[in-house]
């Protein structure tokens, strides 16, 4: 059997990127490790600083094959292990498009050696949890189980990952449970937002396109289309094999020797999928429907990549924006200006402001549900503040925002998935895993002006790209929403 390459790179914990539609604490995929869970009332007077330093390290290797194995050890009696493949919508083209999403709920179906009812009783019989999902960049197969049942567990998704069931009556049962949960998709008005979002944001790119694809091609998906997109996808130098939880680094590599040595490294007639840009480009696009009691809206302007040390200030920025529903308390007194604002007229039932990342690009906004006629108010208060935060934000807020920031980098990861997860998305994306000593670091490097100037720089007279869903002939037209783009700088 072919062994571990005595390449391992040692990091600690750290934060990863941003997620689309949430608030500071989900600037960074970042959190609290199990590690600091277990700390004592008694150790509570621990600085900042040595927390941090009490965080367990995260020890990455690689296999001969390309695969990347990564890991953090925090001894609790459960973990959780999965695969990152480096495969979405983004990959795709017209004729594919879902192929991906298709792939991950076939991993639910057996495989040539586990049949499907075989495949969950195995899985149910330790105990464990099989999960996945799909992102424009990424997917994802993971399980949770005991830490005694690593092996078992590595070995069930070395099967799921490696040899997948594509026999006809699989994807026609796939096929309806796909077809269905897109009927349930389209009543998500969020997520149907911010597919408009991308589709007007990166027409006709592959950033545009959906993660189910069109209903279209998944009705027509054969064994050979996805046969095509695992041969050309499910490559060991695009994957991490991540876990966190009580494991052993070592015998971690030892099982992915034993069951993943045997992945392919290699591309027939050496295509290699690589990502092809994808333009921004300032526009609207709205879905009116005036039977949907609340309008979800979003505008954007273009942001950075996830390896743009811009992110941080962006972070901050987001921070400061801060966001609201209609069900918290507070009103008045809120420390946001623009929930504040929400909250006392009645403006909206929900915003948030987001950071979408992607390896080259991004998208950089604010999402927001409300009555019809508070749009252009909703609007006009967004892009007030961040002309404020571009022109005049203090060190106050700043500070305010620093410390928001770092309590949720700390508290944002609780339990072994979403520590697994964090590992295998950072390690996919960077290549390593930034220490979260690292980012506390990068957060304090940020002054008053580099904030106003990191916004100024995506914000100052850029094209917006504008989604709106509901009762939205309220919408300003695109010109004005331009135009408030721009202000008189001195």
């Amino acid at each position: 059997m072919r062994a571990a390459v005595c390449l391992t790179v040692t990091w600690k914990m750290a934060a990863s990127v941003y997620r689309a539609g949430s608030a500071a604490g989900k600037a960074f995929f970042s959190g609290r490790s199990p590690a600091l869970l277990s700390l004592k009332r008694n150790r509570s007077a621990l600085s900042y600083a040595q927390t941090l330093a009490n965080i367990p390290e995260t020890q990455i290797s690689t296999l001969d094959n390309g695969l990347r194995i990564a890991s953090e050890e925090s001894g609790q009696p459960t973990c959780t292990v999965g695969v990152w493949i480096a495969a979405g919508s983004r990959y795709e083209n017209e004729k594919n498009n879902g192929a991906g999403y298709f792939l991950e709920h076939l991993a639910f179906k057996g495989t040539k050696k586990r049949p499907q009812t075989a495949l969950e009783q195995e899985v149910e019989s330790i105990g464990a949890h099989l999960s996945t999902y799909t992102t424009r960049e990424q997917t994802a197969i993971y399980i949770k189980a005991l830490s005694k049942d690593l092996p078992k567990a590595v070995e069930i998704l070395a099967d799921v990952v490696q040899n997948k069931s594509l026999e006809d009556a699989q994807i026609e049962k796939t096929r309806e449970v796909v077809l269905r949960e897109m009927e349930e998709l389209d009543s998500n008005l969020q997520e149907v937002t911010f597919d408009y979002l991308h589709a007007t944001a990166y027409q006709s790119t592959p950033l545009s396109r959906t993660v189910v694809g069109p209903s279209e091609n998944i009705k027509k998906f054969t064994r050979a289309d996805l046969l095509e997109y695992i041969n050309l996808h499910y490559k060991a130098p695009r994957m991490v094999l991540a876990a966190a939880g009580g494991i052993n680094h070592k015998e971690l590599c030892d099982l992915a020797s034993r069951h993943f040595s045997g992945l392919s490294s290699e591309y027939e007639n050496d295509v290699i999928p690589v990502l092809s840009p994808c333009r921004f480009t300032g526009s609207a696009l709205s879905a009116r429907n005036d039977d949907l009691p609340l309008a979800h809206v979003a505008i954007a302007v273009e942001g950075p990549g996830v390896n743009s040390p811009d992110n941080v200030a962006l972070a901050l920025a987001n921070t400061i924006f801060s966001n609201y529903d209609a069900t918290y308390g507070g009103g008045k007194n809120l420390s946001s200006n623009v929930a504040r604002t929400a909250a006392e007229y009645n403006l909206c039932q929900s915003f948030q402001a987001f950071n979408i990342r992607y390896s080259d690009t991004g998208l950089f906004g604010v999402h927001f549900v409300t009555d019809k006629h508070s749009i252009e108010d909703m609007f006009h208060i967004a892009q007030g503040e961040w002309m404020r935060i571009c022109t005049s934000a203090t060190d106050g807020e700043l500070a305010q925002a620093k410390k928001a920031l770092k309590n949720a980098l700390v508290a944002q990861l609780d339990g072994t998935t979403p520590v697994c997860e964090d590992i295998g998305r950072q390690v996919l994306a960077y290549g390593q895993r930034i220490s979260l000593e690292e980012w506390n670091s990068r957060i304090d490097a940020v002054n008053t002006k580099t904030l106003r100037d990191v916004s100024s720089k995506y914000l100052y007279d850029r094209c917006p790209a504008v989604a709106s869903v509901g009762p939205n002939e309220q919408v300003p037209d695109y010109n004005r929403i331009r135009s408030a783009m721009y202000w008189l700088r001195f």
